[in-house]
């Protein structure tokens, strides 16, 4: 690989930077960021990587693009790109949801141009390009969509190029994808979103000065619920019918411990409780987490 673009230098495109020109997976890496605040950010962290003003500078020259921006910015910079991208080059992106903004591609991208969805399972509650890291993709999982109309070249090139990065990798269709992560990311992030909220909300109701007595419940949802809110519109949007059915299949969950709470029926809540801690230990045979209690956390 010659020549890589990065479209979008924030946390995880900052990360990709710094990967790719530790791995010297490319001679050359350009990057595109619209934003004045992290371009002087990058500028002062001496990040691996040329700055490019024009995204055809970026494009005529690089034989892979990747996408690192939110999703709703995919169709104003697919019709920039469409006057000067080639055939020949390599375009992916790591948007966390497949269904919708593959349609957005599909409508907009000139046709003879291939485009492979990918998702690196990775990230953290804080954003821009001082927070990238450059072992942000080690180990962690990459998930490769392929349809009817994937380039297999172009496949197993990303395959490759992601296993240099030192990701594991996969491939399934976007329909999978996007049930598998409305469940595992999703609502996660939506559940702690709302409890936040639910949490201010019951602090102005009652006037109490509630979040200095935060529990470590409270605590660890509120580092979730302060990602990014511009990336996570746009995952819940694109993902809008599975990240729907989560919250019904969550509500159902949700109302059956109230009954059993509300009815004191020990042997019911005791099984749910002894059933989800199951999960936790399947989560660290995975070695998905530290066994340390609290995390870890000292």
């Amino acid at each position: 690989m010659k020549k890589i673009l990065i479209i979008g230098c924030g946390l995880l495109g900052s990360s990709l930077v710094r990967r790719i020109s530790k791995k010297k997976i490319a001679k050359k890496i350009f990057i595109y960021e619209k934003s004045k605040s992290n371009i002087s950010k990058i500028k002062r962290l001496k990040l691996p990587g040329t700055l490019v003003k024009s995204l055809k500078d970026g494009v005529v020259n690089s034989d892979l693009v990747i996408f690192c921006t939110p999703m709703s910015e995919y169709k104003k910079l697919i019709i920039k790109i469409n006057n000067f991208i080639s055939s020949k080059t390599i375009i992916t992106d790591i948007g966390s949801s497949k269904f919708e903004s593959s349609k957005i591609i599909k409508r907009f991208l000139k046709r003879g141009i291939y485009w492979i969805q990918c998702h690196p399972i990775t990230g953290s509650e804080v954003s821009g390009p001082e927070h990238g890291k450059e072992n942000m993709f080690k180990d962690k999982w990459c998930i490769l969509i392929r349809d009817e109309r994937t380039n297999s070249k172009h496949l197993k090139f990303l395959n490759t190029f992601w296993k240099k990065i030192g990701s594991k990798t996969v491939i399934m269709n976007r329909e999978k994808h996007d049930k598998i992560f409305s469940i595992t990311s999703h609502l996660p992030h939506l559940v702690a979103y709302n409890l936040v909220k639910s949490a201010q909300d019951f602090e102005k109701k009652q006037k109490y000065d509630l979040i200095k007595y935060s529990a470590g419940g409270l605590r660890d949802f509120s580092r979730i619920a302060a990602s990014n809110e511009i990336m996570w519109r746009d995952i819940f949007f694109d993902n809008k019918i599975n990240v729907s059915k989560a919250i019904d299949m969550f509500i159902k969950n949700l109302n059956s411990f109230k009954k059993d709470i509300n009815s004191k029926n020990s042997k019911s809540i005791i099984k749910k409780l002894i059933q989800t801690k199951k999960v936790r230990s399947k989560i660290l045979k995975l070695k998905q987490d530290t066994n340390k209690p609290d995390f870890g956390r000292n």
